[in-house]
C-alpha cells in the first residue's frame, strides 16, 4: 500500500528544493497546493541567511547572520515568530489537495506550533509532499519514523530521475 505522505531527504545543496519545484511543475493544472519553500539568501555570492517563500510568492526571513534571536543554528539567528506568521496560515487551508513543506529542519523545528501543525497535517487525509533533514533527532526523527511517511534520499545521481517517479506517486495519492 502507498504511504500517504512523501518526503525527500539528502545532503544540503543536493537539489531537494529543485526536485520539489520540478514535481509541482509536472502536476496537472487545477490541483490546489499550498505550503512553502526555503532558500538561501546570498549577498555577493556569500550565504548570509535563509528565506521562506510561499507558493504564491510571499517571502520572509527564516534565519540571518545579523538577526538577534535566542534561537540559533550555527551563525544564523532564527526568526521563529516571523516564520510562524508566514507559514502557519499556509498550512491551514481546507481547500488544499496537497501540502508542500520544504523543509522540516532544525530551524523550522524551533517552532512548536509548526511541529504541531505538521503532525496534524500528517494525520489528516490530505497528502503532504516535502523535504526533511537528513540528520536530526526530535521532531525530524519522529516524522521520518512515521508509518504513513515514505522517505526517498536525493543524490546528485538520482535527482533528475526522481522527478518522474515522485510525480507519479503524488498523482496516485491525489486520485
Amino acid at each position: 500500500m502507498d504511504k500517504q505522505n512523501i518526503f525527500i531527504t539528502g545532503l544540503p545543496g543536493v537539489g531537494k528544493t529543485t526536485v520539489i519545484r520540478k514535481v509541482l511543475d509536472q502536476l496537472p493544472s487545477g490541483i490546489f497546493c499550498d505550503g512553502f519553500f526555503t532558500g538561501e539568501i546570498r549577498v555577493s555570492g556569500t550565504r548570509v541567511g535563509f528565506e521562506i517563500c510561499s507558493l504564491d510568492g510571499r517571502k520572509g526571513i527564516l534565519a540571518h547572520k545579523d538577526l538577534k534571536s535566542r534561537h540559533h543554528v550555527g551563525q544564523y539567528g532564527v526568526d521563529v515568530a516571523g516564520f510562524e506568521t508566514l507559514v502557519l496560515p499556509l498550512l491551514s487551508s481546507r481547500e488544499v489537495q496537497l501540502y508542500i513543506i520544504d523543509e522540516i529542519g532544525r530551524m523550522e523545528c524551533f517552532s512548536r506550533q509548526f511541529c504541531q501543525k505538521v503532525t496534524a497535517l500528517l494525520d489528516s487525509q490530505i497528502p503532504v509532499f516535502g523535504s526533511v533533514a537528513l540528520k536530526g533527532g526530535g521532531f525530524i526523527h519522529d516524522v521520518k519514523s512515521r508509518t504513513d511517511v515514505e522517505i526517498t534520499e536525493v543524490t546528485r545521481s538520482n535527482r533528475d530521475d526522481l522527478v518522474v517517479s515522485l510525480t507519479k506517486k503524488i498523482q496516485n495519492r491525489l486520485r
